[in-house]
C-alpha cells in the first residue's frame, strides 16, 4: 500500500491556504476581515472540520490495532482522539456556533467571550495546550524528519511507526512561521501583518494533526497487510 500522500494534500493545500489568506488580507475590507475571523466565521468552521475529521481518523485507527501487542500505540492514538474531540467541540463551543443558543448568565461571567466553551475561561485551557501542540508540531514536523534523514541512530526504532513523515514539514513550516512573522512585523512596525495571525496558525496546526493521523493510519494498514502475506 502507498503510504505517501498526493502532493495536493501535503504541498498545495498549505500553499493555497496562505495564498488565499494573503489575497483576503490585501483586498477584503476590514469589516469582511472581521467577519471571516469571527467565532462563527469560515476560518473557525474549517478548523473544526480539520480537527473533527482527525478525531474520526484516530477512532478508525483504534479499530485496526492488534491488542494487546500494540497497546502502547492504542494509548498514543487514544490520546490523539480525545484531544481532537475536545478541540473540535471547543471550536464550535459545543454546538453553540451552529445552533445559536444563548450562554447562561453564570457562565458568561467566567468566559471572556461569553461562549459555552472552556478555552476562553483560562489560559491553562487555551494558550498552554496550544503551546504544547506547537512544540509537538515543531518536534514532529521539523526535528524528527531532520534526525530521521541525517542522524537516524538517535531515534529509538521501536517507536518508528509514530514518527511523522517528512511530507508534514511543509505544513509545520507554515504553522510555525505564520504567527512568528506576524509578531516580528508587529514588533518592528507597531502594526499587524495579518488581521489574526493566531487563527491562521491554528488552521495549519489542526491540518498537521489531520495529515499526521491519515499517514499513521496508512502505515498501520500497510503493516497489517504485510503481516498477513505468506
Amino acid at each position: 500500500m502507498n503510504k505517501k500522500l498526493h502532493p495536493f494534500f501535503w504541498l498545495w493545500i498549505p500553499i493555497l491556504i496562505m495564498v488565499a489568506q494573503t489575497f483576503i488580507e490585501l483586498f477584503a475590507p476590514r469589516a469582511i476581515l472581521a467577519e471571516l475571523h469571527s467565532e462563527t466565521g469560515p476560518h473557525e468552521f474549517i478548523e473544526f472540520l480539520f480537527i473533527g475529521f482527525a478525531c474520526l481518523v484516530a477512532l478508525n485507527i483504534l479499530t485496526k490495532l492488534k491488542y494487546p501487542e500494540q497497546k502502547w500505540l492504542a494509548v498514543w492514538v487514544g490520546i490523539a482522539a480525545i484531544c481532537s474531540f475536545y478541540v473540535a467541540g471547543e471550536e464550535i463551543s459545543w454546538g453553540q456556533h451552529l445552533l445559536q443558543w444563548s450562554t447562561p448568565e453564570y457562565w458568561a461571567h467566567i468566559n471572556d467571550q461569553g461562549e459555552t466553551n472552556l478555552h476562553n475561561t483560562s489560559s491553562w485551557l487555551d494558550q498552554k495546550p496550544r503551546l504544547v501542540l506547537l512544540i509537538g508540531v515543531v518536534t514532529g514536523g521539523l526535528i524528527i524528519p531532520f534526525l530521521n534523514r541525517y542522524k537516524p541512530e538517535v531515534l529509538p526504532q521501536k517507536f518508528a511507526i509514530i514518527y511523522p513523515s517528512a511530507l508534514l514539514s511543509v505544513t509545520a513550516a507554515f504553522a510555525i512561521s505564520t504567527n512568528l512573522i506576524d509578531k516580528i512585523f508587529e514588533a518592528l512596525t507597531d502594526e499587524s501583518l495579518l488581521s489574526r495571525g493566531s487563527e491562521i496558525e491554528e488552521l495549519y496546526l489542526f491540518y498537521f494533526v489531520l495529515l499526521y493521523l491519515i499517514l499513521l493510519r496508512r502505515k498501520i494498514k500497510s503493516e497489517l497487510i504485510n503481516d498477513h502475506k505468506p
